[in-house]
């Protein structure tokens, strides 16, 4: 269950739509000449940014507390120091989650905590037998060479481009600091190449133009791989998301199956039970008033109705007055769409013949 779906949503999302209902805005300019000065083009190259000095700390410290935990494991001190070291890469993780939402629009769902039963032990053996802490550490040593290659990419690309693509706002420096025309691009004893020509210009900025266009979704791909890392390595494990998904199918369940039972119950306090309180009353009548030795019960449907006979070879004179049994039992019948039909003559003998509609 843990995609969100919320309430509103089922018109929120029409094909020609957008958000609230209201048609998609129009965009004067093409993505591709809209990337470089989108939000999302800046927070992830924020992110590539920021991931190389967290990477470069967070791999530091992983590797020294865990060579400082395994060789200690002759004493008694490098277990706790080993537990220690991945629980503090837990907490990055925590950081790297935060960022990843903040920057990537990545949900990531925190991993299970660490339940110790009690006791510093309890707890270091809960963090060392965790695959979530492992996992952790793990990120924490491939993502430093991953982040620097990623932050060196996206520097020289980003740098690039706009320096060339405004490259002729700015050649002035040259000839008016350096006392060339413009940028060296080859020299030796004999000769020298600048760019300094209006053609050598122009040419210089289409090209920066086009790394300008291009880097945005250079940056997108280098963050399709940060996002796998965070969600394959710092998220819940699958098994762990898999046992939540059954938990609450299973509460889903338990509350159909308390609702169904409810809702039979239900039917049967005000159904079926009052119809069998009557199949009895008749029988009891029987009993207390007619002085029968025999008395029997047909039970029978006949299209839509019930139809339910009781006979006895008692005294007969029963009869449906005012202040009977059989005036109660016709009344209650009538409330249920049913009707009380009494043959008894006296001296015998009595059929009672009740008719109740059938609801399968």
């Amino acid at each position: 269950m843990a995609t969100a779906y919320g309430p509103d949503t089922r018109d929120r999302h029409r094909p020609g739509t957008g958000s609230g209902g209201h048609p998609p805005a129009k965009h004067v300019l093409p993505a591709a000449l809209r990337a470089p000065f989108e939000g999302r083009t800046w927070r992830e190259l924020g992110y590539v940014l920021l991931s190389m000095p967290i990477s470069v700390v967070l791999f530091c410290f992983a590797v020294t507390m865990v060579s400082l935990g395994l060789g200690m494991l002759i004493t008694f001190l490098g277990i706790p120091i080993l537990a220690a070291g991945l629980a503090m890469c837990r907490g990055f993780g925590a950081v790297e989650r935060a960022r990843a939402r903040a920057l990537l629009r990545l949900d990531v769902a925190d991993p299970a905590p660490i339940r110790g039963k009690g006791g510093l032990m309890s707890w270091v053996g809960a963090v060392l037998k965790s695959g979530v802490s492992w996992r952790h550490l793990l990120y924490a040593v491939l993502h430093m060479p991953w982040a620097t290659f990623a932050f060196v990419v996206a520097v020289t690309f980003w740098a690039y481009g706009w320096a060339a693509f405004t490259y002729p706002l700015w050649r002035w420096v040259f000839p008016a600091y350096a006392g060339v025309g413009g940028i060296q691009l080859y020299g030796d004893r004999t000769h020298q190449v600048y760019l300094d020509s209006p053609f050598e210009m122009a040419v210089t900025s289409a090209l920066g133009l086009a790394l300008v266009l291009v880097t945005p979704w250079i940056v997108r791909g280098l963050v399709a791989v940060d996002r796998v890392m965070v969600l394959g390595l710092l998220g819940p494990s699958r098994l762990a998301t898999r046992v939540s998904e059954l938990e609450s199918d299973r509460g889903v369940v338990v509350d159909t199956a308390a609702a169904d039972l409810r809702r039979i119950e239900r039917d049967l306090h005000d159904g079926a039970q009052a119809r069998l309180v009557t199949v009895s009353e008749l029988l009891q009548n029987v009993s207390k008033h007619a002085r029968a030795t025999r008395a029997s019960v047909d039970v029978w449907r006949a299209g839509d109705r019930l139809m339910l006979q009781v006979r006895d070879d008692g005294r007969g004179g029963a009869g449906v007055s005012t202040g009977s049994g059989l005036a109660g039992l016709t009344e209650r019948l009538d409330a249920v769409d049913g009707i009380l039909v009494v043959d008894s003559p006296v001296g015998g003998p009595t059929t009672v013949t009740a008719e109740l509609p059938w609801r399968g």
